[in-house]
């Protein structure tokens, strides 16, 4: 196998993280924000809206996996309740706010971010010898900032976010929008991820080689189209498995 190019899931293969979108906490937390910015709302309100519009945007999607725009739904809040408010936000104001709400969001659901155990290690020996990139079902909003925050924001270029597209995994537009940056064919890569439809199924569409990544300890029999050509049960055994299904 002529191996240029390695390609990875990022949440739940190389980063553990665990967020809870439905905890009052968030809207509350919202809620207060926006009251100095003029808006009043109560934490369902807040809470009813945004999952409202987002599911709007799901049912207007025409994509086969529709994926959400989450500044785009804070953007459409602060539209709709900015006309009512007493001192309307400025135009500046509007622009740059639909992130931050995003970011804070993000920020108060999120329970617990890290790498998994060899992470680094492994992407340290595989970066010495292919490139790296990321293909991740995520928003920028929030993918970026996380994979910044676990150190991991050196090896990846470039990283593909669905938000950014309008569709997630198993769409093969994301993989091939990773491939065509790095100017590989899908037979010089693997793809690495926890996910057998997502990412499994998705990367053996465009005929990648693939790594199931499953901490659990899950290797239970599957249908041949989301069967991995390798399983690693520790990040550690990564660069192996690389190695392996380079020389095949």
């Amino acid at each position: 196998m002529d191996l240029r190019a390695v390609l990875f899931d990022i949440n739940g293969t190389l980063i553990d993280i665990e967020t809870d979108e439905g905890m009052e906490e968030v809207y509350r937390a919202i809620g207060h924000f926006l009251l100095y910015q003029g808006i009043s709302m109560r934490r369902w309100e807040v809470r009813d809206l945004y999952f409202q519009i987002m599911k709007e945007q799901f049912a207007a999607s025409t994509e086969k996996y529709p994926e959400f725009d989450v500044v785009q739904v804070w953007r459409e809040i602060l539209q709709q309740r900015n006309a009512g408010a007493g001192l309307p936000l400025p135009q500046r104001k509007l622009e740059q706010l639909p992130l931050v709400i995003a970011e804070l969001q993000r920020g108060v659901s999120r329970k617990r971010l890290k790498c998994f155990p060899g992470a680094g290690a492994a992407l340290d020996r595989l970066k010495q010898r292919y490139l790296l990139a990321a293909v991740s079902d995520a928003q920028t909003a929030y993918a970026v900032p996380e994979i910044c925050a676990v150190g991991l924001h050196g090896y990846f270029d470039p990283i593909v976010v669905s938000g950014d597209y309008g569709y997630r995994k198993p769409d093969e537009r994301l993989f091939w929008a990773a491939l065509d940056k790095l100017e590989v064919q899908a037979q010089q890569a693997i793809f690495v991820g926890n996910d057998r439809y997502r990412d499994i199924f998705g990367a053996r569409q465009l005929g990648m080689r693939t790594i199931l990544f499953s901490p659990s300890g899950d290797s239970a029999p599957s249908p041949a189209e989301v069967e991995p050509d390798y399983i690693i049960y520790s990040l550690a055994d990564l660069p192996q498995a690389v190695d392996f299904l380079a020389a095949r």
